[in-house]
């Protein structure tokens, strides 16, 4: 190998390890701060085809319902214990010191994230609440008053089919 060559093969290969070492040094960082999320039932019972449960002392995002008569606060600090539940029948405990959202309450949705201190235990370092589908900003709900709101959970097929069947004899609907 000429001079000039092995030059070039060495400046080669040392930028090539060179990006080879930060990009390991950069995935390695990154998996420190990756929260994997479960449902109760996934912590308890495995998640996955291969069943993989989470360590104790992982980072993990949890989210589920609220058992209804589960949430304990203790003394007359901002320590509070609720259950989670999902469609399975495990439940685990989740232990928060904080101020909670103000969507939170019992039967409803929350995602909570923390480390897990226990296998159906979870110490919560932040607690989320879901709001449901009818939200409606306030300026808009003021625009709105005088017509009536359905609920898209109180929608029926009925409904539709009425109004498909008025449109039709109006001459309203699309061409066929």
């Amino acid at each position: 190998m000429n001079p000039r060559r092995k030059k070039r093969f060495i400046m080669t290969s040392g930028i090539l390890g060179g990006v080879a070492i930060a990009t390991a040094l950069v995935l390695y960082a990154l998996s420190q701060n990756i929260d994997l999320f479960y449902t109760p039932t996934e912590i308890i019972e495995g998640k996955g085809s291969e069943q993989v449960h989470p360590e104790v002392g992982q980072r993990i995002r949890i989210g589920g319902l609220v058992v209804p008569g589960s949430v304990r606060r203790e003394g007359s600090g901002l320590t509070v214990s609720f259950n989670l539940i999902d469609s399975g029948p495990a439940e685990v405990i989740v232990d928060f010191e904080g101020i909670l959202p103000d969507l939170f309450r019992e039967g409803q949705g929350i995602v909570a994230q923390g480390v897990l201190i226990e296998p159906n235990r979870l110490l919560a370092s932040e607690v989320l609440a879901r709001h449901d589908e009818e939200y409606m900003p306030p300026a808009l709900a003021e625009a709105l008053k005088g017509i009536e709101h359905v609920p898209p959970s109180q929608w029926s097929d009925d409904d539709y089919r009425n109004n498909k069947d008025d449109d039709n004899e109006s001459g309203g609907g699309y061409d066929r």
